[in-house]
């Protein structure tokens, strides 16, 4: 195999003095996108530090470096927001949401993609 000519540049990664730490858009304001859903007793909130539940007076945090993935679906009845979160390790924590009214939860599920996609564009 034949020695290959080093890249042009502009091309592959940048080197490491210049790889960028977090997310690099901002919108507009400058503030970082969050996402929060509540109801009487619980909470789900997704910000630029990680997920958070709170569940009866109980949370739950977790950062963006222990978080494996984080998925969310409506509950079987269509009245909850259901969100799990992966730790690195396996393990699965869940915190739930009732949506009241109804038409709330159809609306929690673009904002809660978008802030997701903000921070694990890749999953």
């Amino acid at each position: 195999m034949t020695a290959q000519p080093p890249p042009p540049p502009g091309f592959g990664p940048p080197p490491p003095q210049y790889l960028a730490e977090g997310p690099q858009y901002l919108p507009p304001g400058g503030a970082l996108p969050e996402f929060l859903a509540v109801d009487r007793r619980n909470s789900i909130v997704v910000d630029a530090t990680g997920v958070a539940f709170e569940m009866y007076g109980i949370t739950v945090e977790f950062t963006w470096p222990e978080i494996r993935s984080v998925h969310y679906k409506a509950s079987d009845d269509a009245k909850s927001l259901m969100v799990a979160v992966v730790h690195l390790d396996g393990r699965v924590y869940e915190g739930v949401v009732r949506a009241k009214p109804t038409e709330r939860l159809r609306a929690w599920f673009p904002q809660l993609a978008w802030v997701l996609g903000y921070y694990r564009p890749t999953g």
